[in-house]
């Protein structure tokens, strides 16, 4: 009798070293907060503290890692916030460390005159030793003060109000004699200099029913910086006084702006009316 030799042949399996991760991200209001719930909106000027973990990196023979990390958001439109922020891991990892994430934690701060709309802070890790890179982007949300674009200089909402610190704006701007009138407005349309600099003044006159000019700015008020994210906007405002005995009816604020890096200038009018 033949005997019959049956060989099982089994498949090897190979076990991957897993594949470099950027894991854990956590945007939140304090450091060492709790992440902010999903859709929360910031505010400019505000800063974000954020962490994440790296998982995945090679280690040596002699169980050192060293990585390499930078931080850095963008706004909507790609344009980034703030500085990279860049820095490295070298440690060496005891048996007693398995499974150990090394942490990267920094501040993000938001400028503070961006508009609305999804951001995102973009990690970018590589593993030296291992010769791998990994990204991840984090988005986050943004509620701003919103200014429309313009490619030339211009005014934007031109509003009034009571008192200097009002939030909200008057529906109708009407006033009293000897009441407080304060003008609110945004410029922008300006060119930008080198290093973002901005360059931007105004002159406001109140000008009568009679369409005689009451009084005008002895010295315009200006705008002079320079800063890493561009200035989105100009922030102006103007307050005056009005006397017990000036007349009703319906006065205007002319602004007159000059943009000196750009060479550009605009005329812009708000009406108030007196009862």
């Amino acid at each position: 009798m033949r005997s019959i030799l049956s060989i099982a042949f089994l498949p090897v399996v190979l076990c991957a070293a897993p594949a470099l991760q950027v894991v854990r991200p956590v945007i939140s209001q304090m450091e060492g907060g709790t992440p902010d719930n999903p859709g929360f909106e910031h505010v400019p000027g505000e800063t974000l503290y954020f962490s994440c973990r790296i998982d995945g990196y090679f280690k040596s023979p002699e169980a050192k890692i060293h990585l390499t990390y930078s931080v850095q958001a963008f706004d909507p439109k790609g344009v980034p916030l703030t500085e990279l922020y860049k820095n490295e891991i070298v440690e060496e990892v005891s048996p007693q460390d398995k499974g150990w994430q090394p942490k990267i934690e920094t501040e993000v701060a938001i400028p503070p005159l961006v508009g609305s709309g999804a951001y995102k802070i973009v990690v970018k890790v590589e593993d030296v030793m291992g010769k791998a890179s990994q990204e991840l982007a984090v988005p986050f949300k943004v509620r701003g003060h919103e200014v429309a674009d313009s490619d030339t200089l211009v005014v934007r909402n031109f509003r009034f109000f009571r008192n200097e610190d009002d939030a909200q704006a008057l529906a109708k701007a009407s006033y009293k004699p000897g009441d407080g009138v304060w003008a609110k407005f945004d410029i922008t349309g300006y060119k930008f200099g080198e290093g973002n600099k901005i360059d931007v003044s105004y002159v406001t006159s109140v000008i009568a029913p009679s369409g005689k000019v009451l009084w005008t700015q002895p010295e315009p008020a200006a705008e002079q910086s320079d800063s890493f994210y561009p200035k989105r906007y100009v922030a102006a405002s103007f307050g005056i006084t009005l006397q017990p005995n000036i007349k009703p009816g319906e006065y205007t604020i002319a602004v007159a702006v000059k943009d000196a890096v750009g060479n550009q200038t605009h005329e812009a009018k708000g009406t108030f009316t007196i009862e």
